[in-house]
């Protein structure tokens, strides 16, 4: 049962290029044709790096056990209808379990996994389909033991822990609480609950040759599904006709069932709304003609992310003013990707963003005077009101961008940063400048005798309504730089011929560097 399952390099379909790994020969997860195969061992890997972790972490008990909790089934609001599921992250990382309402343990001085199951009434096989036995989980998910979720007390008692390893702490992106693991008769059991969380999360921050090939998958589907939707936008379409068929791709092509989060198809003055797309403001507008399109969407494939950002005209020709800025996006763009390596700050390369959007808004006449002094009054942070990335992986804001206890500063655009780490190697980062042209935030720099020194406004009117330009790309940390995961077209000409060509075959593109 336990061979060795060799992958071979097919993009399309294997895991890894000719590497070998212990796997149970069924534990895949593949939704057929083309899709990619991933192995358990993925997980079992992941599980042997928390221990690792956690033996050598002080105050974590020989006897130990991680426990942690699935997400569960949720119903819409008071209805009867379920809401699609998706794992929650954390059980994910460890078991790879696509299935609602689990447990899962580790055991710290084996590393033997133990996973818990629902135990299901007879009228599931009615209304839902077959109820598998234990052993079905066990090889689906490569795991020790499998167990029902009503016995967990009594199971875990029988280990006799020293103590459980729950998971609680808090989201340095959303600041929220992740949801601690419990059960009927936890309260017998010793519980600490700070212990793991800063430990599990320094563990996914970092990737896996298995979780990098993933992600390379991602990234490339959704690259094809962007490349997609710039072959058939027209102005009088809908925004939402794009979003709707970057996802359709993704399924069709990809087997991305989710999205990694909500998709952002603005165009004309809705590419400067950051988070357009919500249900306020849902993809709803008409594309006009002569307008900008920014296309930020992503698919995911079994949990794992991708986050890829377009900008293109929606007629598939850039004016001058359009070109200007878009091709000051992609100088900052190249710029920090060049620049990315272990050990620089992130905090840097959001001032290298900065520094080139300035210099590039004084060539087009927008700014004027010292961008030195520019720096000094935070005036970058008009046009670029956001981090210029941030990790990326099971979550597209991915968990780690700040170690536990680590404090932000309180310098303007540096303290909204997703990410005070130093860059490491094995990180996946996005890459994600952009210049907007945002009334209110440049009304606040005009009210500024600061920054209004700075502005040329005359010239700044003829933007005002144009939108903004963000160019967004997925990219792996390695020793000495970056492999970017995503390959879309990015020159202004790439942009103009792809489109063009629209209804022939697309060109090929290698990814930036």
């Amino acid at each position: 049962m336990n061979d060795i399952v060799t992958f071979s390099h097919d993009v399309k379909g294997s895991l890894l290029a000719g590497l070998k790994y212990p796997c149970v020969r069924r534990a895949v997860y593949w939704l057929g044709k083309d899709t990619l195969r991933v192995s358990a061992a993925l997980f079992g890997e992941n599980r042997r790096r928390l221990v690792k972790a956690l033996k050598a972490t002080e105050g974590v008990q020989a006897k130990a056990i991680v426990l942690l909790q699935g997400g569960e089934q949720k119903r819409r609001y008071c209805t009867y209808i379920d809401v699609l599921f998706r794992q929650e992250s954390f059980f994910h990382w460890a078991f790879g379990v696509t299935e609602a309402d689990c447990y899962g343990a580790i055991l710290v001085p084996s590393g033997r996994s133990l996973l818990f199951v629902p135990k299901l009434p007879d009228c599931y096989a009615t209304w839902m389909g077959e109820i598998h036995p234990r052993e079905h989980f066990k090889e689906k998910y490569d795991v020790d033991e499998v167990h029902y979720t009503c016995d967990i007390a009594d199971v875990l008692a029988k280990q006799n822990p020293s103590h459980l390893l729950t998971l609680r702490g808090v989201n340095t992106d959303s600041g929220s609480t992740c949801r601690e693991a419990s059960f009927e008769g936890i309260s017998q059991f010793t519980v600490n609950n700070t212990l793991l969380h800063p430990v599990i999360v320094d563990c996914r921050l970092l990737k896996t040759d298995m979780e990098l090939e993933v992600l390379r998958y991602t990234n490339r589907i959704s690259s094809e599904a962007h490349k997609e939707v710039m072959k058939h936008v027209r102005p009088g379409q809908k925004e939402y006709e794009m979003e709707s068929l970057f996802q359709h791709y993704c399924y069709s092509r990809g087997g991305m069932r989710h999205v990694s989060y909500t998709s952002i198809c603005g165009s004309g003055h809705n590419c400067s709304v950051l988070y357009y797309g919500h249900a306020g403001a849902p993809n709803d507008k008409t594309i006009s003609e002569g307008e900008m399109c920014l296309f930020d969407m992503g698919g995911e494939y079994y949990c794992y992310s991708s986050d890829v950002t377009c900008s293109f005209p929606a007629n598939g020709k850039f004016t001058p003013d359009q070109k200007a800025i878009y091709e000051a996006v992609l100088k900052s763009s190249r710029a920090v990707i060049a620049a990315i390596k272990p050990g620089v700050k992130w905090a840097d390369m959001h001032r290298l963003a900065d520094r080139v959007h300035l210099e590039e808004l004084v060539k087009i006449g927008i700014l004027k005077g010292d961008v030195e002094e520019m720096l000094k009054v935070h005036l970058g942070w008009t046009f670029m009101p956001h981090a210029p990335g941030h990790l990326l992986g099971i979550d597209v804001l991915d968990v780690g961008g700040y170690a536990q206890g680590a404090e932000r500063t309180d310098e303007p655009g540096i303290r909204s940063l997703w990410m005070g780490r130093l860059v490491q190697e094995r990180m996946v980062l996005t890459v994600e400048p952009g210049i907007y042209f945002i009334n209110h935030l440049l009304d606040q720099a005009l009210a500024s005798p600061a920054q209004r020194c700075f502005i040329a406004n005359d010239a700044l009117a003829r933007f005002r309504g144009f939108g903004g330009v963000r160019i967004e790309d997925v990219l792996t940390v390695t020793a000495d730089g970056t492999e970017v995961l995503t390959c879309v077209p990015r020159t202004v000409q790439e942009i103009e011929e792809f489109m063009a060509e629209a209804r022939g075959d697309p060109k090929t593109f290698s990814p930036a560097s």
